[in-house]
């Protein structure tokens, strides 16, 4: 795209995430981060997309956190996710308002609509980002985890627009709700072939915790140190006596012992907890870039060695079998 064709797409744009009429966190979320790099590239617009049916009202509370503008596309054929019907859609506003950059979650939705709309619009995406910044060229610095978490590589895509990117839930916090200004434009949509090619045959919400690991002020997580599922229910009644949730990293997801939701680290959650307990974890870059801005961090292991005490702001070199009891035992007297 020759260069002066770039300076055509201006604005900050972020894809809102909504399921059964509820936004989820992190679409508030990317308002913060958009707000940060409007502030740093000179922009005065964020815009908000919203697709969904009888969601006017989840376009008035994106107004709240910090929207400009939000573009609404309301329709019955976008009540539920669909991925042909939503890339179309969002394709064709993207190529009528031309948007500069463009911010989508790294959820299992985002991901999916992000990847099908950079290739047709035929522009790039850097996925699960954990910082974003912007260069002295007014150019979307895109920062991932890369070689296993070893490297923490910054991406630009200096050639064409909009400049994309998937951003993981937790990294920024949303911001507080304003005065509601700006304005909803709502989007013409009409139903086309290519959308009856989908169908949403059933569908199965997944049982989620009481307290999210993103909000927590407290989360216990354990690893593959724990060792079985009754081993487990120790680490969900410390988290339960300190009032906190329960995380961990990718041995327990696959044990069954945790949700997806409840995985922290470069494939899962970041979480900013004022107290992190670590029951079992190595501490593997993987799952540390998901719980460095924690204020303090404590870590439990048999393993002098183990690399999560160099993150550690306390570290307990010990079987946790002895020490999360007498945890427990000694919150019990206190509360």
């Amino acid at each position: 795209m020759p260069a002066n064709k770039l300076d055509d797409w201006k604005g900050i744009w972020v894809f809102a995430e909504q399921e059964e009429n509820s936004l989820s966190e992190i679409s508030l979320e990317l308002l913060s981060a958009a707000k940060l790099l409007a502030r740093k590239r000179g922009e005065t617009e964020i815009s908000a997309l919203l697709l969904g049916h009888g969601v006017k009202a989840l376009a008035e509370q994106l107004l709240v956190y910090g929207a400009d503008r939000v573009f609404l596309a309301d329709h019955s054929g976008l009540a539920k996710y669909l991925t042909l019907p939503y890339t179309r859609v969002v394709c064709e506003l993207i190529r009528r308002k031309k948007p500069g950059i463009f911010l989508l979650p790294a959820t299992s939705l985002g991901s999916d609509l992000a990847s099908r709309v950079a290739a047709r619009i035929n522009t790039g995406l850097s996925a699960h980002c954990t910082q974003l910044d912007i260069n002295d060229q007014g150019e979307l610095m895109q920062v991932v985890p890369a070689f296993g978490g070893k490297v923490m590589a910054t991406i630009l895509c200096q050639n064409h627009r909009p400049q994309m990117a998937t951003v993981r839930p937790g990294v920024f916090r949303r911001g507080e709700p304003r005065q509601k200004k700006g304005t909803i434009e709502d989007v013409t949509v009409e139903s086309k072939l290519e959308d009856e090619n989908q169908k949403v045959v059933a569908s199965q919400r997944e049982k989620k915790p009481t307290q999210s690991i993103e909000e927590a002020e407290v989360v216990v997580a354990g690893g593959a140190g724990i060792g079985s599922r009754e081993d487990w229910k120790w680490l969900e009644r410390l988290a339960e006596n300190l009032g906190g949730a329960v995380g961990g990293t990718r041995p327990p997801l696959d044990e069954g012992w945790i949700s997806e939701g409840q995985m922290i680290g470069q494939s899962g959650k970041t979480i900013r907890p004022k107290l992190y307990i670590g029951v079992g974890i190595s501490g593997v870059i993987q799952h540390v870039v998901g719980i460095q801005d924690a204020k303090m961090i404590m870590a439990i292991n048999n393993d002098p060695q183990a690399a999560i005490f160099q993150t550690a702001d306390l570290g307990v070199v010990s079987d946790f079998h002895k020490i999360v009891p007498l945890l427990i035992e000694e919150l019990k007297k206190i509360f």
